[in-house]
């Protein structure tokens, strides 16, 4: 899988390192030298990951990655950082990372954790199925032909989870993946209460397709029938 991956990197030698990893790996780079020529480069380009370090010169990664997530930048974010901390990981997830990789690192390492958020980016894209659901990434807004509704981002990620297989089961690991921070322990039960409150939306939205649960195993995405509200 091809990726267009953003670098925000100060250090010139690792940046270096970075943009030839993912070079070899067959990844197009978009290298940004400080968190402010990110926003100018990563704000509105077609990217699938974006690596940003957290000690810039000028910034706070975390600060730029809320400031790229403002301004409707959608692809998920891996932090790098020699920060290791507890703490300091879940402050990059609430400023909308997606995953932490700390200093020193391996290459290997980092670039199977790009290809994961790829894929999950990917899924999380402007998608549109037969049915005309339509989920936008920028907005965590669900549209359809006959209205629109907000998502959480957790809500947001477990749908397009689904959504981007339309008609097949996705089981729930599959969908606790997709929507939690890698290492997060959630429970069944959490799983389906966000997954009614999902349904519950869509129902609301008045969608032609409602996520119907598979009793043991997890998830489907199918067409809504007469009978269903």
């Amino acid at each position: 899988m091809d990726l267009t991956v953003g670098i925000c990197e100060d250090d010139p030698a690792l940046r270096r390192a970075l943009r030839g990893a993912l070079t070899y790996a067959g990844h197009d780079a978009v290298v940004a030298h400080n968190g402010t020529e990110a926003l100018r480069l990563f704000a509105t380009a077609d990217l699938d990951v974006i690596i940003m370090d957290v000690g810039l010169p000028d910034a706070d990664g975390r600060d730029v990655c809320q400031a790229l997530k403002a301004r409707g930048q959608a692809a998920p974010v891996l932090f790098l950082t020699a920060l290791g901390a507890v703490h300091d990981r879940l402050a990059g997830f609430s400023a909308g990372g997606d995953d932490y990789v700390a200093k020193p690192f391996d290459v290997k390492e980092l670039l199977a954790r790009v290809a994961v958020l790829g894929r999950r980016g990917r899924q999380l894209a402007l998608q549109r199925d037969d049915s005309g659901l339509v989920l936008d990434p920028a907005t965590h807004a669900l549209r359809t032909d006959s209205g629109e509704v907000l998502l959480s981002p957790t809500e947001f990620r477990m749908l397009a989870a689904v959504a981007a297989r339309p008609g097949d089961v996705v089981r729930r690991a599959a969908v606790i993946a997709a929507a939690w921070p890698d290492g997060a322990i959630v429970s069944d039960n959490t799983v389906d209460s966000l997954m009614r409150r999902v349904r519950a939306k869509l129902v609301e939205a008045d969608a032609p397709a409602l996520v119907e649960t598979v009793r043991g195993v997890g998830y489907r995405l199918g067409a809504r029938t007469d009978d269903q509200p």
